[in-house]
């Protein structure tokens, strides 16, 4: 169809009006009405779970036993009205991102992140946390489900070595917490993703009595279990675990003193001191091919 005149000019002019009226409006559509006056409700349905805040005395504590820092990067998977986000910008320092499937939270936590001056720290996306990559988070921080947190768990034992990981509640089945806080009759939990040292290293230790050990570990999540040899001889290995990329652990010895290992995971390398009757020395492992 083809206007002219008068009539071709009002026209253009409302259809300029409409894709205006529109781009408003597409955001919004897009991730859903968001709405201004949104108060939330404790119980009201989500995604996955419905919405039960955590406390802030727990948020705050939660946030001490990640020991977070004006360097880390807290990501709260499923952030609801932003507490432990802001919490985390204005007490801690750190940069901190929330991510949140219901846009109205989204809102409601842009505007209580704006309203305690923290709104360049702390930020907020709508999104799937399934969906979404948050690989780059030091800390993250979660109140969901049992079944959430199996779920997420592949993924969270795939990040980064020493990434900490706070759940309030609920915990990851067989793997074990680091470290568990009460806090006014509610449980939080502390992971600290470990390393990943399953298989068989060729350990060098140097110093005035130099030896190589072919050692084996066999690892579940934090625990160790493990076999030595050097030469002929089997030497038990003890008290073996990983904390981040930590690795400690103890060779007896059929002569003299045992020899404690500490030493970190760099690279595809392992490297540290090793102790023993008083002497130390310096160690490193390569992972045998």
């Amino acid at each position: 169809m083809r206007f002219t005149g008068s009539r071709a000019r009002g026209s253009a002019a409302a259809l300029t009006l409409c894709l205006s009226l529109l781009a408003l409006i597409a955001p919004a559509a897009e991730n859903g009405a968001a709405r201004t006056d949104f108060t939330p409700s404790v119980g009201q349905e989500g995604k996955d779970v419905i919405w039960v805040p955590t406390p802030q005395a727990l948020v705050e504590r939660m946030l001490q036993i990640a020991n977070v820092k004006p360097t880390d990067y807290v990501v709260d998977l499923g952030s609801g009205d932003g507490r432990t986000v802001i919490t985390a910008a204005k007490k801690f320092g750190a940069r901190a991102l929330g991510l949140e499937y219901n846009p109205d939270m989204v809102e409601l936590s842009r505007r209580n992140a704006q309203k305690e001056g923290v709104s360049d720290r702390a930020q907020f996306k709508q999104a799937d946390i399934f969906a979404t990559d948050f690989s780059q988070a030091t800390v993250i921080t979660m109140y969901l489900l049992p079944t959430l947190n199996l779920k997420l768990r592949p993924t969270l034992l795939n990040m980064k070595p020493g990434t900490r990981v706070v759940s309030h509640a609920f915990t990851m089945d067989d793997w074990e917490p680091d470290q568990t806080e009460n806090i006014e009759g509610r449980t939080a939990y502390l992971w600290i993703v470990p390393a990943k040292v399953e298989g068989n290293w060729r350990v060098s230790v140097a110093g005035s009595t130099p030896a190589q050990y072919d050692l084996t570990f066999r690892q579940r999540y934090q625990k160790l279990e493990g076999q030595a040899r050097n030469g002929a001889s089997a030497l038990p290995v003890h008290d073996a675990k990983v904390r981040g990329d930590e690795v400690v652990f103890t060779l007896a010895s059929a002569a003299g003193a045992p020899q404690q290992f500490t030493g970190h995971l760099v690279g595809d390398k392992l490297e540290g001191t090793v102790k023993q009757s008083g002497s130390e020395a310096k160690w490193t492992a390569t992972r045998a091919r």
